[in-house]
């Protein structure tokens, strides 16, 4: 597994609220946009995502650590790790803004992605997203939890009118803001080939699928395209942080063990 990775304060922002932490002991790559102005959205991503990395490897160390919450029915017991560690990075984030006045009402959307075997849990919470590309078509893993995009499923906004709304900002669901948040948590297969991208809205708001699809496939280093992406964001406007994490999975070796070789290589890239 190659992966690249990079975030960018944009040409209009002061101050970057993104974050992105890679874990390739543990096959763990986790994206988090923060929000709360000043430096609380700082402070939220960071946190999320270090909350993350942290459950996940303790519980590697643990395979019998509890789990936060309710376990999600139909999902593997990785997913269910991953989907606990964020409810823990919603805990620490929501905690840390009550216990502060200045970063009251600070919180952070997250997207992470934990390979295991010839699979990928995908779990996130917000509007930053899980992108694959395989054979030229890139696809959406996630769906974002967001007003406009509720209505487009809806059938109340068309892409192009919420490509234009005034509250494309506006979130039915975040990390940090209550309590205790609902995490949505997909599995998809891994092939051959495939590249998975983690990005922020600040580079979904400035490029086209079409335009995004041709940088990944167009790019055969890994942190080359995540460079490229983020180079090309801020061309386009620059309107907000942009963040990506670009992940590869090469052709497996010629040999009676090729996941054992998987694993290797995503180690050995660390």
């Amino acid at each position: 597994m190659e992966f690249g990775g990079r975030t960018d304060t944009g040409r209009v922002r002061e101050n970057n609220e993104d974050s992105f932490r890679v874990a390739p002991d543990i096959n763990l790559f986790v994206l988090s946009d923060g929000m709360g102005g000043q430096a609380s959205g700082e402070v939220a991503s960071s946190l999320a995502t270090e909350t993350v990395i942290a459950h996940c490897r303790e519980a590697e160390e643990n395979p019998s650590l509890p789990l936060a919450g309710k376990p999600i029915e139909g999902v593997s017991g990785a997913s269910n790790r991953l989907a606990s560690a964020i409810r823990l990075a919603n805990c620490a984030v929501y905690e840390s803004a009550q216990q502060d006045e200045c970063r009251r009402g600070m919180g952070a959307t997250i997207v992470a992605v934990q390979f295991f075997d010839e699979r990928m849990s995908v779990a996130h919470v917000g509007d930053s997203r899980a992108y694959r590309l395989r054979g030229g078509q890139l696809e959406q893993l996630t769906q974002d939890h967001s007003f406009v995009a509720e209505q487009v499923r809806q059938g109340m906004l068309t892409e192009q009118e919420a490509g234009t709304s005034t509250l494309q900002s506006v979130l039915l669901r975040a990390v940090g803001i209550e309590p205790a948040v609902e995490v949505a948590v997909e599995e998809e297969l891994v092939m051959e080939g495939d590249t998975v991208l983690l990005c922020s809205d600040g580079l979904t708001r400035e490029l086209s699928g079409a335009q995004i699809a041709a940088i990944l496939e167009g790019t055969g280093d890994t942190q080359e395209a995540a460079d490229r992406l983020v180079d090309a964001a801020n061309r386009a406007g620059g309107g907000d942080n942009v963040t990506v994490v670009v992940l590869r999975q090469s052709a497996k070796p010629l040999s009676a063990f090729p996941r054992i070789g998987f694993f290797r290589r995503l180690f050995k890239s660390g």
